[in-house]
């Protein structure tokens, strides 16, 4: 895990139409308005979220992330979460979301399986 700065980082993926963010660091009340900015940025056709490097996320990642399940939705994209570590998927479980979401443990197999 990262204990540097929030950042994200978008390239293509090595499918046609995928777009990887790529999430380091915490996401949090201060973190979440980048990580919104980015997500709402994203237009490809599936969207692969990595969380490999995020070792947390608060009420406001959820809530960031339910918002762009309904984006994605309504449009008729994919959606995928890679990487999710122990912490991050419980937060998840408990507020009742993971069904929403595709669950992969890597970008490749998110991209195989899309």
């Amino acid at each position: 895990m990262s204990a540097g700065p929030f950042q994200v980082t978008s390239h293509k993926g090595t499918s046609a139409g995928a777009l990887v963010l790529n999430v380091r660091g915490a996401i949090t009340f201060s973190s979440s308005p980048a990580f919104h900015e980015a997500i709402s940025a994203a237009s490809a056709p599936l969207l692969i979220i990595d969380l490999t490097e995020v070792p947390s996320i608060d009420s406001m990642a959820v809530g960031t992330l339910v918002r762009t399940f309904v984006s994605c939705h309504k449009s008729g994209r994919k959606l995928a979460l890679v990487g999710l570590n122990h912490r991050v998927r419980n937060v998840l479980q408990i507020t009742g979301i993971d069904p929403l979401f595709d669950i992969y443990a890597t970008v490749a197999e998110a991209e195989a399986k899309n």
